[in-house]
């Protein structure tokens, strides 16, 4: 433990991406696009899901959920940048970075957890879809999710009392739009190499883990499918097909991020975009428009054409 350092930087610059007013006004376009869709779009799979009494399995459920951490995920950094944008502050409190680190580790690490549930959700209805009604029972389906937030808050906490730890008491340049752990300790007037190891293995582990998880299930499913060849199948398969496209977006940036020591190589500010607001982005445009009905028919990954097969 680093000893308390009473001339602690009282805040940060958090650099953004551009220092002239076009290129700024341009960001914040484009920002604000990006964070009005992701908000228009998962509010309207949240109220479509609470409304409609026919959606009312573990499926939506979950897609309901996810669409609520996409929403919270976002809000955690997107605010801060349009803010930035347009007044040109680029400063931000000590106590604020630290808060945003943390929350953005809190809802990150649950959507993965909860990514890898859906996932076992998918498995469950394709490949045993006689006993899915018994393994994803809602008691079964809340405590998941519970699990998943759960989870997220231990790792959150563990990364932010790491950061914590660590003396800053000279540069307070970040050179990302918002606070994360690696342009963060980078700024500590100690040596962190043993701090970094601890947080790549916490937040890179956890990346790799569900994400390998992941592969996994969809690779089971694949098989499943091809085992039986037909047209409600291989809309199975193309669907899945997408939603492994949207995993990937998320966890390849964040595996890059996180999955090595900060100090190896710098990570990229538009990498950073991927994860915090592209993948959220890409949630309602794969559950609304990769069928051509609107948001009453979400894409019938799982149970729906598992059923279908055994009643005909």
């Amino acid at each position: 433990m680093h000893p308390e350092n009473s001339s602690r930087v009282p805040e940060f610059i958090l650099l953004g991406f551009s220092d002239t007013r076009e290129l700024a006004l341009l960001f914040f376009t484009l920002f604000f696009l990006a964070y009005a869709m992701v908000l228009l779009g998962n509010f309207l799979i949240i109220v479509a899901v609470w409304t409609d009494p026919k959606l009312s399995s573990p499926m939506y459920f979950l897609l309901c959920n996810l669409s609520f951490i996409d929403i919270c995920y976002t809000s955690v950094t997107t605010p801060r940048v349009l803010v930035a944008q347009l007044s040109g502050i680029k400063a931000i409190a000590f106590e604020g970075c630290m808060a945003q680190l943390f929350f953005l580790h809190f809802v990150g690490s649950s959507e993965m957890f909860l990514l890898t549930v859906m996932a076992f959700d998918r498995y469950t209805a394709i490949c045993r879809p006689l006993h899915y009604t018994a393994i994803m029972a809602r008691g079964v389906c809340w405590t998941l999710v519970a699990a998943c937030w759960a989870g997220g808050f231990i790792h959150s906490t563990v990364q932010t009392l790491l950061v914590l730890q660590l003396p800053f008491c000279g540069p307070n340049t970040i050179h990302s739009y918002f606070c994360d752990v690696p342009p963060v300790i980078r700024l500590a007037c100690a040596n962190t190499a043993l701090t970094e190891w601890l947080m790549a293995s916490n937040s890179g582990l956890i990346s790799l883990g569900c994400f390998l998880v992941l592969v996994a299930s969809y690779t089971l499913i694949l098989a499943k499918v091809r085992a039986r060849v037909s047209q409600g199948n291989w809309k199975a398969l193309s669907t899945c097909a997408s939603h492994m496209m949207a995993v990937t977006l998320l966890f390849i940036p964040c595996i890059f991020t996180y999955l090595r020591p900060a100090g190896t190589l710098p990570t990229s500010k538009y990498v950073c975009v991927i994860y915090t607001i592209f993948s959220p982005m890409m949630n309602p445009l794969i559950y609304t428009l990769r069928n051509k009905p609107p948001l009453t028919h979400v894409p019938k990954c799982h149970i729906h054409t598992a059923f279908k097969s055994l009643q005909d």
